[in-house]
Parts: structure tokens; C-alpha cells; sequence
């Protein structure tokens, strides 16, 4: 019988889900059961960062973990998301979890939020990284080979030339001075494509930019032709 605790990750394709998760497979004592994932109703993508479903079922599959796609509507207002989030949530409580984590890194009062909406049927928050520091943590992931790209840039914090930008080096150095470099106050989100927790990479070409409100969204189209990231990006 496996006595690992049983835990369910809520998985938003990013870097940060992406550490938090390498963690917690690290960690002997915990057995990860899935990953839970909002998506938005029509358009087919996660939720936020705007990536498409293929390529959010095609991480879940190189990650070797079952995907739950929670469908909210679009500008979801916080009573439906609540709604849906729980109605999930009590499906995994009934099957005996008790335990959900998240890839939050220092956010006191979304901590808050989860922990407080967890608590209405029983079930506590994990927070594998939590206040680790935003510099430690890049070079943490690109000391473990991660990679990621930028897909969605708020405007109110950077150039939209930073979509569609991987995390290297350079990105990193571009950074202004005041942005957190885990975007963790929600100057930037991403989709990580390669790392330990991937059986294989997650091969993908850049799309186009668009901007909505204030953001600006990139594109990431699956590969058809199993081409790399590299030669896909080149094109770009």
C-alpha cells in the first residue's frame, strides 16, 4: 500500500506551477494524483495565460500525470469560479484528498484566498515554494534545465516585446528594475516546455502577438512536424 500523502497540484503551465511541482516529486512523502487546470469556455485556453488546450493536454501527457480541465467562462466573476473550483475539489475530497498545492511564491493574500475556500469542505493548501526568492528560484530552474517562454505581458509593467521571449539570460537582464522576476505580481506569465519534470520536451512554434486590454497575448501553436523550439523560433 502507498502511504505517500495523496495531493492534487493546481497546475497553470508555468514556471512557477513548473518548480512547484518538481518539488513536491522530489518530496518521498507525497504522491501527486493529477493536475487541475482552469481553462475558459470557448475560447479553449488556460485561463490567464491564454495557452491553447493541445498544448496544456500534450505538457500533462509528457508530464505522465491525468490533466482536469475546470471550464469557467470568459471574465469569470469570482462566485462561478468558486462555484466550479468546488465542485472539482469535492470530487478529489470524496476520493480521500485532503491536500491541493499551488506554485505561489509570496502573495500573502492569495495565499489567503486559497487557504480560506479550502477550508469550507475540509481540504488544506500547499505552497511548495513559497517565499523562496524570485532570483533564487530562475536560477534554481534554469540550474535544473527548465525552459520557458513568455505568453502573456501586462502592459502596465513591460514592452509587449517581451512576449514571446524564452526566460533565458537576456530576457532576465531586460527586465526593469521594479518587475519581479518570477512575475509573481502579474507582470508577465509563461508556459514552460522543457525540464526534469517532462518526459520530453513540448514542441511548439510561435504564433502571433495580440493585444487585449491590457495585455498582450502570444500564441504558441502546436508542432505538427516535431520540429525544436529552436528551429520554430527562428521563423518567428
Amino acid at each position: 500500500m502507498d502511504e505517500r500523502e495523496p495531493v492534487l497540484f493546481c497546475w497553470s503551465g508555468g514556471k512557477d506551477s513548473a518548480m512547484a511541482l518538481h518539488a513536491l516529486l522530489l518530496d518521498p512523502q507525497v504522491r501527486v494524483v493529477a493536475l487541475l487546470t482552469t481553462v475558459t469556455e470557448g475560447y479553449d485556453r488556460v485561463s490567464m495565460h491564454g495557452v491553447r488546450r493541445e498544448l496544456l493536454q500534450r505538457q500533462a501527457e509528457s508530464i505522465g500525470l491525468p490533466l482536469h480541465e475546470v471550464f469557467i467562462p470568459p471574465e469569470c466573476v469570482n462566485s462561478i469560479y468558486e462555484e466550479r473550483m468546488e465542485a472539482a475539489l469535492r470530487g478529489y475530497f470524496e476520493n480521500g484528498i485532503r491536500k491541493v498545492a499551488f506554485g505561489d511564491i509570496f502573495l500573502e493574500d492569495l495565499r489567503a484566498y486559497r487557504e480560506k475556500n479550502l477550508a469550507r469542505f475540509g481540504m488544506t493548501a500547499l505552497f511548495p515554494i513559497w517565499k523562496r526568492d524570485s532570483r533564487e528560484l530562475i536560477d534554481s530552474f534554469h540550474a535544473h534545465g527548465f525552459r520557458s517562454i513568455a505568453v502573456c505581458v501586462n502592459f502596465k509593467f513591460l514592452d509587449r516585446s517581451f512576449a514571446g521571449r524564452e526566460l533565458d539570460t537576456s530576457f532576465f537582464a531586460d527586465l526593469p528594475a521594479q518587475v519581479d522576476c518570477c512575475g509573481e505580481n502579474g507582470e508577465f506569465h509563461t508556459f514552460a516546455f522543457c525540464g526534469p519534470i517532462f518526459k520530453d520536451p513540448v514542441r511548439f512554434e510561435v504564433g502571433e502577438c495580440v493585444d487585449r486590454d491590457s495585455f498582450v497575448f502570444c500564441d504558441l501553436l502546436l508542432e505538427k512536424e516535431c520540429q525544436t523550439y529552436e528551429r520554430a523560433s527562428s521563423k518567428a
